[in-house]
C-alpha cells in the first residue's frame, strides 16, 4: 500500500452539484457534431446504463461508456476528489491570490456594489466590463458557480437560451437601417425565422462569449501614486478559458448561423457553420462587422480594419461541403469593371437581364447562357437552385483563359537527408517511415472501405498525383521508380555545380502502382549509405535539381535536413554565436543576405513549385533557418522544426507531421486576390507570399489548408451609412487532382457613424490576428525592443480610444474593457511573450521559426499559441472522456495558465498547438501513475522519458485521457498531437511548461495581473483625469 491514500478515478458525486460543470447543467446534446473517440484496449468490456446509455443512433465508435471496473488498484474509495493526496494548501475550489503586484499600484479585488458603478438594471445602456481602479472592495460571498460575488457568473442556460433564441428581442438594433444586401438574401436559419434587425440578442452574444451580458466591475487601486493594497480576486480579471469553455458547450447545441450573427464564435471553438451568403469564419473573419464610415471614426477605436483569410480552411463534420460550380467555356459571370466574381449581394435588374456589381457598382450586362428571369422584388426566379447567389464560399472550375500551364495532379519531390548527422541520429529512418505512412497508411494492408468488393487499395492522394524521390549528402542521387523494376534504379549527379535531371522517365510514378519498389527504396535507405557517413550536405544545388524536375508541371517539394548546409554552392556559415546583441546584427539574423537562396526561392514560385522543411537540430544546433526557411516561406510553404530532435521521443511526431502534410488539401500554382467596396481599398498584405509587381497580387508557390494571410484595408473616401461594404477574396489554383479552379469567398459588413455600435461587433480573434502578424512582419525593419513598444503602445490605444470616446464618463479608478474585447489584454501579453517577440536571449533560429509560423498560422491556431489549453486529469468526473448519450465528448473545464491553479500531486495535460506537454507533480499518486502507464511505472523516475505516447491500458482513466488526446488532435493546425513528459524536478520540458504558464511573470514579462494595471496606469495618463 502506497503512503497515499488511495482515490478511485471514477468518484460519486452527482455532476450537477460540482461547480467545475456549472456551464453543462440540463444541457442536451446537439446531433450535428460527433467527436472521434480513441477506441478502448482489446478486451476492455464497458458496460453502463442510466445516464450513461449511449442514444442507439451514435456512431459504432462512440459506444464505449463507463462502466463499473474491478478495484485492482484503488481499493475502496475514501474520499472524493482524484488522485492528489490531501495537503494544507489551496483545496479544489478555493484558488490561492496571486501576488507580484507592483507596490505603488493598487491591488484587484472585486466592488459588485461599489461606487459609481453601474446597476444591472443598465446592462442595455453600456455592453463593456468595468474594471474599477478604486480602493478596496468588501468581502462578498461566493455566488453560482464558485466564482465570488457573482460578477463573472457564468450565465449559461441554453433552455432559457433557446427561447431567446425563438423570440429575439430587437432592442439596440430596432432602429438599425435594412441595407440592399440585407433586405435581398432570402436564405433561411436553421435557428428560427431571419430578421435582420436581430444579428443577435444580449443573452446570444453573451452565449458566445462565455460570458454574461452583465457588467462585471473590479476595483484595482487608487489612481497614480496611490499605495491602497487589498486582497488580490484572479478570477475578476477576463478570463480565456471560460471564454472558450461557455461557447465550446453551447456550440454542440446550435450552428453558427453567417449572416444572423455576425460576431463569430471565438477561434479555439469547434462549431458548425450555416453558409447563408456570408463566408464561414473559418475562411475570412473581419474585425469589425460594423464598420466605421470614416478612417476619423477607425483611428479612434485605435483598432485595426483588417480580414484574415484561410481559403483552404478544413470543414468540420456535419458541415456542407463547398459547392463546385462549372460555367463551361465561358467561365463565372464577372463585373467587366472590377472583374469580381457572382455573389449573393449582386442585384439584378432590368428584368434579370443586367446584374450590378456589389463592389463597384458598375451595372453589366447578363450573359445570354446566364439570364433568369425576376420576380418583381427583382430577385432571380432561379435563385435558390444557383449556389453562387447562396453561398458565401464557392469553387469555381475555369476554363483555359485561367491556365498559366496545361493542369496536371500535384507532383510530390521527396529529398532525403542521409549525411552522417541524418544516419546518426535517426532522422533518415524517421523521415522514411513517415514517406511510407503518408503514402500507404501506418500498415501496408491499409484498404479501403469497399475493399472486400474491388480489393482496391485506400489512397491517401489522388490517382491524379505522382511521386519521386532524391537523396543527398555531398552528391545527389535519383532515383528510377518504374512499377517494371525489382527495385529502383539510382543515379548519382556528382556535379553539383550545375545539376540537371538524368531520368527522363521514371521520376515520377504513381506510388500505388509502384508500392512495392518505393517501399522496399525508403526501407533499405538508411542502411545504403550507413557505410559512407558524409557529414556536410548540399541542399542548395538539390533544390535546384529539384527545381529543373518540376519546372514544366509545378509541385510541392518535402525535404529533410537535420545540419547546416556546408558543402557546394549555396554554402552556409555559422552566423548565429549568441554573441550578438545589437538591435542592428539580431535584425540580420531574422533574414538572407544569400542572394542564390533568394533567386531560386523567387524562381520557385514563378514556376508554381512550394517546399515544406523538416528540420531536426540535435542539441540546439544551429540551422539557419532564416536562410534555409527563406525558401518554404517565400513559396508558401511550412518549415517544421524540432529544436533538440530525439529520435526515439520526436520519429511519431515526425511521421505524423509528413503525413498530414501529404493528405491535407494542398493547391499550386496559386495567385489571390482581395477586392473591396468603393470607398475602400486594400493598404497591405500579411503573411507568406510573394506579392506580385503591381501589389495587387499575390503568388504562392503552394497553398494548403493550414495557411492564412492577414489583409489591411484604408479609406479612399467615405463610407454610406446606408450601405453595406463588401469584400471578396479569390483563389486561382490548381488543385492535387489537376484541375483549375478559383476558391471565392465573400463577406459582407455593415457600415455606422457610431462608434458604440461598432464596438458591440468587433471580432477579438481578428483583430489580435492582424496586430500579430503585422508585430512579426517588421522584426527584419525593427528592432524586437520598439515592436514590443509599439504592442504596449497599441494595447493602450484600443482600450484608451473605448475609453475616451465610447465609454463616457466615469471615475478615475475604473479600468473599462470593451465587452468583445475583455480578453484582448491577455492575447496582447501572450504576444509579447512568444519566443518571437519576447525579451532576454532566446536562439534566432527560434524566433525566426515562430516569426514565420505565425505569419502564416490560421485564426486557431494563434489562438492555441498565445494561450494553451490546460487541463487537469487528476480530478476527472466519470464522464469526463467519453460520448454522452448523443455522442458527443465531454471535456473537462480548463484552468487558466497560472501556476497558482496548479495543485500539489496533480496531472495536466497543456497543449499550445505545438506541443502538448504531459506535466506531472513530483507528489503525483503511483495509482495514477499505474493507470495511465502500467503497473509497473509508480514513480515518476520509472516513466520512459521518450515517451511519445500513452499505452493503451484496460483502465478507465487510460481510455479517458486517451480519447481527450485523440479529440485536441483534431482542434489544432498542422501539428501533430504527441506526448512529451514534463516530470517535476526531473525533465527539461518543465522549462517548456513554465514558460506557457503565459499568466505568471515569465518570458522577461510581467504576469496578467500585474499587465492590467499598468496598462491602466498608461490609460490614465493618456485620457487625463477629466475622464
Amino acid at each position: 500500500m502506497s503512503e497515499y491514500q488511495m482515490y478511485h478515478a471514477l468518484g460519486d458525486q452527482d455532476q450537477s452539484q460540482d461547480p467545475r460543470y456549472a456551464q453543462r447543467r440540463n444541457l442536451p446534446a446537439a446531433p450535428q457534431f460527433q467527436s472521434p473517440i480513441a477506441g478502448p484496449p482489446g478486451g476492455y468490456q464497458q458496460g453502463g446504463g442510466g445516464a450513461f446509455q449511449p442514444s442507439p443512433t451514435a456512431p459504432q465508435q462512440y459506444q464505449n461508456t463507463p462502466s463499473e471496473i474491478p478495484n485492482l488498484a484503488y481499493g475502496h474509495p475514501t474520499q472524493q476528489g482524484g488522485y492528489f493526496p490531501s495537503h494544507g494548501g489551496a483545496s479544489q475550489g478555493v484558488l490561492p491570490m496571486i501576488g507580484g503586484l507592483v507596490s505603488q499600484v493598487g491591488a484587484l479585488g472585486i466592488g459588485g456594489d461599489s461606487a459609481g458603478a453601474p446597476s444591472r438594471a443598465t446592462k442595455k445602456k453600456s455592453r463593456h466590463a468595468y474594471h474599477d481602479l478604486g480602493g478596496p472592495a468588501a468581502s462578498i460571498p461566493p455566488g453560482p458557480g464558485g466564482v465570488q460575488g457573482g460578477q463573472y457568473q457564468n450565465s449559461f442556460q441554453p433552455q432559457q437560451q433557446q427561447q431567446q433564441y425563438q423570440q429575439p428581442q430587437q432592442g439596440q438594433y430596432a432602429n438599425q437601417q435594412i441595407t440592399p444586401a440585407m433586405s435581398q438574401f432570402p436564405a433561411a436559419s436553421p435557428n428560427g425565422p431571419f430578421n435582420p434587425l436581430t444579428q443577435a440578442t444580449s443573452a446570444e452574444h453573451a452565449a458566445r462569449r462565455g460570458q454574461s451580458s452583465n457588467h462585471s466591475i473590479a476595483t484595482m487601486g487608487g489612481p497614480p501614486g496611490s499605495s491602497q493594497q487589498s486582497g488580490i480576486d484572479p478570477e475578476q480579471v477576463p478570463s480565456i478559458p471560460r471564454s472558450r469553455d461557455g461557447p465550446a458547450e453551447y456550440y454542440l447545441n446550435h450552428i453558427y448561423p453567417t449572416l444572423e450573427n455576425l460576431v463569430p464564435p471565438p477561434a479555439a471553438v469547434p462549431f458548425i457553420a450555416h453558409d447563408q451568403g456570408n463566408s464561414s469564419p473559418k475562411f475570412a473573419r473581419l474585425t469589425f462587422a460594423n464598420i466605421p464610415s470614416t478612417s476619423e471614426f477607425l483611428a479612434s477605436t485605435g483598432l485595426p480594419l483588417g480580414l484574415i483569410l484561410q481559403p483552404l480552411a478544413p470543414l468540420q463534420e456535419g458541415e456542407i461541403p463547398i459547392p463546385l460550380l462549372d460555367f463551361g467555356e465561358i467561365g463565372p459571370p464577372r463585373c467587366r469593371r472590377c472583374r469580381a466574381y457572382v455573389n449573393p449581394f449582386m442585384t439584378f435588374r432590368s428584368g434579370g437581364n443586367k446584374f450590378v456589381c456589389n463592389m463597384c457598382t458598375f451595372p453589366n450586362d447578363v450573359p445570354p447562357e446566364y439570364f433568369s428571369p425576376t420576380t418583381p422584388s427583382e430577385v432571380r426566379v432561379d435563385r435558390e437552385q444557383r449556389p453562387e447567389l447562396m453561398r458565401g464560399t464557392v469553387d469555381f472550375v475555369v476554363p483555359k483563359e485561367y491556365w498559366a500551364k496545361t493542369p496536371v495532379g500535384l507532383r510530390w519531390l521527396v529529398l532525403i537527408d542521409v549525411s552522417q548527422e541524418s544516419l546518426n541520429k535517426g532522422f533518415c529512418e524517421g523521415f522514411c517511415e513517415g514517406i511510407l505512412a503518408a503514402l500507404y497508411g501506418d500498415s501496408p494492408l491499409n484498404v479501403s472501405e469497399n475493399a472486400e468488393d474491388t480489393g482496391k487499395e485506400k489512397r491517401n492522394i489522388p490517382p491524379e498525383s505522382k511521386i519521386g524521390i532524391i537523396t543527398f549528402d555531398k552528391e545527389i542521387h535519383f532515383y528510377n521508380l518504374s512499377a517494371g523494376l525489382g527495385q529502383a534504379q539510382m543515379m548519382v549527379m556528382p556535379d553539383i555545380e550545375e545539376p540537371f535531371v538524368p531520368l527522363a522517365e521514371g521520376l515520377f510514378v504513381d506510388p500505388y502502382e509502384s508500392k512495392d519498389v518505393i517501399t522496399s527504396l525508403l526501407a533499405q535507405l538508411p542502411g545504403m549509405f550507413s557505410h559512407i557517413k558524409n557529414p556536410e550536405p548540399a541542399l542548395l544545388p538539390t533544390l535546384n535539381a529539384a527545381l529543373a524536375a518540376l519546372t514544366s508541371t509545378g509541385g510541392k517539394i518535402i525535404c529533410g535536413l537535420s545540419a547546416l548546409p556546408t558543402w557546394g554552392p549555396g554554402r552556409l556559415f555559422m552566423r548565429d554565436d549568441g554573441k550578438i546583441t545589437s538591435p542592428d546584427g539580431e535584425k540580420k539574423l531574422f533574414t538572407t543576405e544569400h542572394a542564390s537562396w533568394r533567386k531560386t526561392a523567387g524562381r520557385m514560385v514563378e514556376n508554381g513549385i512550394g517546399v515544406d522543411l523538416f528540420m531536426a537540430a540535435y542539441g540546439g544546433s544551429y540551422l539557419d533557418i532564416a536562410t534555409v526557411g527563406h525558401v518554404s516561406a517565400t513559396t508558401g510553404g511550412e518549415t517544421f522544426f524540432y529544436p533538440n530532435f530525439v529520435s526515439e521521443r520526436d520519429n511519431a511526431k515526425l511521421s505524423q507531421e509528413i503525413r498530414h502534410t501529404v493528405t491535407r488539401d494542398t493547391g499550386y500554382q496559386a495567385l489571390m486576390k482581395v477586392r473591396c467596396s468603393n470607398g475602400l481599398q486594400v493598404s497591405s498584405y500579411l503573411g507568406n507570399f510573394v506579392q506580385s509587381a503591381t501589389g495587387s497580387d499575390l503568388e504562392f508557390g503552394v497553398i494548403d489548408a493550414d495557411k492564412a494571410i492577414g489583409v489591411m484595408f484604408s479609406y479612399d473616401g467615405k463610407l454610406d451609412a446606408k450601405l453595406d461594404a463588401h469584400f471578396q477574396s479569390a483563389l486561382l489554383y490548381t488543385t492535387a487532382n489537376g484541375e483549375r479552379r478559383v476558391r471565392c469567398s465573400n463577406i459582407v459588413a455593415s457600415v455606422n457613424s457610431d462608434l458604440k455600435e461598432g464596438m458591440k461587433l468587433v471580432d477579438q480573434d481578428a483583430v489580435v490576428h492582424i496586430i500579430a502578424k503585422e508585430a512579426v512582419s517588421k522584426m527584419t525593419e525593427r528592432s524586437l525592443k520598439d515592436i514590443r513598444g509599439a504592442l504596449n503602445e497599441k494595447t493602450v490605444d484600443v482600450l484608451a480610444g473605448y475609453r475616451k470616446h465610447i465609454s463616457g464618463q466615469r471615475p478615475i479608478g475604473q479600468l473599462v474593457i470593451p465587452e468583445n474585447l475583455k480578453e484582448f489584454g491577455m492575447y496582447m501579453l501572450g504576444l509579447l511573450k512568444s519566443r518571437a517577440l519576447k525579451g532576454g536571449h532566446e536562439p534566432s533560429d527560434r524566433r525566426t521559426h515562430d516569426m514565420r509560423m505565425i505569419k502564416s498560422m490560421g485564426a486557431m491556431e494563434l489562438s492555441l499559441y498565445l494561450y494553451p489549453r490546460i487541463i487537469p486529469i487528476h480530478n476527472l468526473n466519470e464522464q469526463d472522456g467519453y460520448p454522452n448519450e448523443n455522442g458527443h465528448l465531454v471535456m473537462p473545464p480548463c484552468i487558466r495558465a497560472s501556476y497558482s491553479r496548479i495543485e500539489e500531486g496533480g496531472a495536466y495535460i497543456v497543449d499550445n498547438g505545438q506541443l502538448c506537454l504531459l506535466w506531472l507533480h513530483a507528489n503525483v499518486s503511483p495509482n495514477l501513475l499505474a493507470d495511465l502507464f502500467g503497473p509497473a511505472h509508480t514513480t515518476l523516475q520509472s516513466l520512459p522519458p521518450t515517451l511519445s505516447a500513452l499505452p493503451t491500458l484496460e483502465t478507465h482513466l487510460s481510455a479517458q485521457v486517451r480519447n481527450m488526446l485523440r479529440y485536441l488532435a483534431t482542434l489544432r493546425g498542422s501539428k501533430a498531437l504527441t506526448v512529451q513528459l514534463a516530470r517535476q524536478g526531473i525533465d527539461g520540458a518543465e522549462v517548456e511548461f513554465a514558460r506557457l504558464l503565459v499568466e505568471d511573470r515569465n518570458n522577461e514579462a510581467q504576469s496578467y495581473v500585474d499587465w492590467l494595471v499598468h496598462v491602466h496606469r498608461l490609460i490614465q495618463l493618456e485620457v487625463g483625469p477629466a475622464s
